[in-house]
């Protein structure tokens, strides 16, 4: 009957290891995870997001206070709803998502969760070939490049895809640890060069700093072909560029190693460290380079030789462990395939991706779509967990029904990304009211469900 088992089966052989809490043992301390925020969040695309900013027509207040507040926000996200969720668990996203969706559809969330990690892979290996072209003279894309502009960007970007790839396969765990040691050093070379272009920019002084940066860098004047962008913009994407992470809860597979709910606040390392300085100095360098927004020549233009191998290093570090966990995803789909070969799907498909510029130079958009379709399922994961129990309900109804699909949690995913899409609001400000959706979705469903299933499988019980 092994040509027969069902995906059950396999997925519960796959995960033998990631299908219980946490042992006591393994916990980790807060500076494991500061390090890790810190790396995680100076990646190669801070150098393409504060250049899009830019390109947006942003003031200079927008900016600042848009990024203060929406990094806050998300430090809080991450404290208050992914923290205390994932030491009380002590269980990845993916198996505390079976007991509550079930394994069938925890199955398709995972093949879309793989997919969006090779989009956003793609868009890490694309930062890096604007940086690998430099030598050779190759064309950059530009702003509204949608499709490749030439035959020497396919083959550079076809290139890095091949490296990151084949490292992805052979020594993620040696990339993973060169990653938390080039951190330090990439925020310094983001520093070193957003300063060293400053002179240019006729900042002499730090009193000459907030008239040139309305005069020359956020002058809240949108590029030709560009929408006008405001504060809201702004701490709306600083709040969910990482949603799928936080609310949207990927992030319980880390947390779950924390000793204390409260080293979610490590997060602070990552948004303010990384994204706020990263994306302040990458508009700087934007700015002086005349609204270039190529990351490898704006690099270049600021800290020379060190900018480029920067951009390099930061697109492939970030590349490679988000293509692992591609693969990772992958393998719920296919338990069946090795894990280099499942890996090496997923890097041909991100490598495909990357060769359109258009994943790069609509950033923003692509990240707040991804987190924007995985959001529900950190709505049902926090409904369940959280307000069920409260509302004499029982969490994870489908492990204990022994439900291979739970259709409260499939319907509120699919019903509230339907509404969202539908809702007149630009893609940055549709994933907050989604969110109130799907809870409420969820748990008027899981009612109904409950009360119909209650003597079916309770007896008490329920």
């Amino acid at each position: 009957m092994n040509s027969t088992r069902s995906v059950i089966e396999r997925l519960d052989a796959l995960y033998e290891f990631d299908r219980e809490p946490v042992a006591g043992t393994k916990l980790q301390g807060s500076g494991n995870f500061i390090g890790i925020y810190s790396g995680e969040h100076i990646a190669g695309t801070e150098y393409v997001i504060g250049p899009l900013f830019v390109a947006h027509g942003v003031t200079a207040a927008d900016f600042f206070l848009g990024l203060l507040v929406g990094n806050l926000l998300a430090v809080l996200s991450w404290a208050f709803v992914t923290s205390p969720i994932s030491v009380r668990t002590r269980l990845t996203l993916y198996w505390q998502l079976r007991g509550v969706a079930g394994p069938y559809l925890t199955v398709g969330y995972c093949i879309v969760n793989a997919l969006m990690f090779c989009f956003l892979a793609g868009s890490m290996i694309s930062v890096s070939a604007t940086a690998v072209g430099l030598p050779f003279e190759m064309t950059m894309p530009g702003l509204n490049d949608m499709l490749p502009n030439s035959v020497g960007w396919v083959v550079v970007v076809l290139f890095v895809g091949s490296v990151v790839t084949a490292l992805a396969i052979l020594g993620f765990e040696k990339i993973s640890q060169f990653s938390k040691l080039a951190s330090p050093w990439m925020i310094l070379v983001f520093i070193a060069g957003g300063l060293a272009v400053l002179p240019g920019l006729g900042i002499g002084s730090f009193a000459d700093f907030w008239r040139v940066a309305n005069e020359k860098i956020w002058t809240g004047v949108p590029f030709p072909g560009q929408t006008k962008f405001t504060f809201w913009h702004v701490m709306f994407f600083a709040w969910f560029c990482n949603l799928a992470m936080h609310i949207g809860m990927s992030d319980m597979s880390l947390l779950r190693y924390a000793r204390k709910w409260y080293y979610g606040f490590s997060s602070a390392f990552g948004m303010f460290l990384g994204h706020f300085i990263a994306w302040t100095a990458s508009s700087i360098l934007c700015a002086a380079a005349a609204g270039n927004v190529a990351p490898g020549p704006i690099a270049y233009l600021g800290a020379g030789l060190a900018g480029a191998v920067s951009v390099v290093v930061a697109g492939w570090t970030t590349a490679n462990p988000t293509l692992y966990r591609a693969g990772l995803a992958l393998q719920v789909a296919t338990p069946d395939w090795k894990r280099w070969k499942v890996t090496l799907g997923a890097g041909i498909v991100t490598t495909v991706a990357a060769v359109f510029p258009a994943l790069m130079m609509k950033l923003l958009d692509f990240v707040a779509l991804y987190g924007l379709i995985l959001m529900p399922m950190g709505a049902i994961i926090f409904a369940d967990f959280w307000l069920l129990p409260k509302l004499g309900m029982k969490s994870a109804f489908a492990e204990l029904a022994a439900l291979r699909l739970s259709w409260p949690a499939l319907i509120a995913w699919a019903l509230t990304l339907t509404v969202c899409f539908a809702l007149p609001y630009e893609i940055f400000f549709k994933a907050l009211p989604g969110w109130f959706i799907a809870v409420g979705l969820f748990v008027a469903l899981s009612y109904a469900q409950q009360r119909r299933q209650r003597v079916v499988v309770g007896r008490g019980n329920l």
